[in-house]
């Protein structure tokens, strides 16, 4: 079967990325192999925020890694995901680009990360202050006495406070981790940001000011992927959303269409949206189905109400309605 291409690009411009096919499979003893992540395609454009949202283990981590190359070594990637080309820099394949492009001229110049773990990725040994102003000096140049202003600075676009910024890793709650990994991130305005769950471990008025920051910076003309659980946080920023189950994308929906309007047209995505607090505080029944053993149809069929036998073949996303989405009954009103 013929994957179709994925909705057009936002109108704001060209796709600065490009995702088609992506697919991650990781070996496993015995010679078994895991799907984390399956065909997996969309476009985002400069100036755009694309949230990705789905339950915990559904992909999307690791579709996050799969575009940095920061894999595992038992991890094997098919499909490409294309950066455009941004000053003299040339148009580069994140999957097939050797470790010596991403660390030199991709991973914080062209891509910035917020990490899920922020713990894990700042350095042990080394203060918040010596870390901001070590990527300060290599990503910006700035240096003498104007490094202790663009240390804090930096440090108070996402509300990290100074007079903790001489702390060690170990001596920050986790949502003073988080807010440091955030402003390391930020700190090269790399034209493609990828955020992945960037409000674990804050209060809710910290969620809004970092959600706010993230889209300040996508208003000045760079894309993000968000990653995210806190659909509040996504209906705040996010121009367009893309559901993952099971490891592949089921929807691809106009954010405003997505939160409000019609509401999304995939039933699992519906039941994401119900099971908010403040909707129906409706859990969806069942748990998802392991990657390592999907069904040959759609992997959400024995949690969803309106499977037929029709869904033992497998949904492709197809566009329609504003939206794409890989269901056999999208048509039908999901609220009937």
């Amino acid at each position: 079967m013929t994957t179709p291409e994925p909705p057009a690009p936002s109108p704001l411009s060209s796709p600065l990325l490009s995702v088609r096919g992506l697919g991650v499979r990781f070996r496993m003893r015995g010679g078994r192999h895991v799907a984390a992540v399956t065909d997996a395609g969309f476009d985002l454009a400069a100036g755009e925020c694309l949230a990705l949202v789905g339950e915990s283990g559904c992909g999307k981590s690791v579709l996050a890694s799969a575009l940095l190359g920061l894999l595992p070594g038992n991890a094997q990637t098919t499909g490409s995901a294309l950066l455009a080309a941004r000053g003299p820099a040339g148009e580069v394949d994140l999957l097939t680009a050797d470790e010596r492009t991403l660390a030199r001229t991709v991973r914080g110049r062209r891509v910035g990360l917020v990490p899920q773990s922020p713990a894990a990725h700042l350095t042990p040994v080394r203060t918040v202050r010596s870390q901001l102003a070590e990527v300060l000096r290599e990503l910006t140049g700035v240096r003498g006495p104007a490094l202790a202003k663009a240390v804090e600075a930096a440090a108070a676009r996402t509300a990290y406070p100074s007079d903790h910024l001489d702390r060690y890793p170990h001596e920050l709650s986790g949502g003073l981790a988080q807010r440091a990994a955030t402003a390391l991130a930020l700190i090269g305005d790399a034209p493609l940001l990828l955020a992945d769950e960037p409000t674990t471990g804050l209060d809710r008025e910290l969620v809004d000011r970092t959600a706010d920051e993230l889209r300040r910076h996508t208003d000045d003309g760079r894309a993000l992927l968000m990653i995210t659980h806190d659909l509040a946080a996504a209906q705040r920023i996010a121009d367009r959303v893309a559901v993952m189950y099971a490891g592949r994308i089921v929807e691809l929906a106009d954010a405003d269409s997505f939160f409000g309007g019609d509401g999304p047209r995939h039933p699992y995505a519906r039941g994401l949206l119900d099971a908010l607090p403040e909707r129906e505080f409706t859990a969806i029944p069942g748990t998802p189905p392991e990657l390592g053993d999907l069904p040959d149809g759609c992997a959400f069929a024995a949690r969803c109400p309106r499977a037929t036998d029709i869904c033992a073949t497998l949904p492709v996303l197809t566009p329609g309605h504003g939206s794409s989405v890989a269901c056999h009954h999208a048509e039908e009103r999901v609220d009937a």
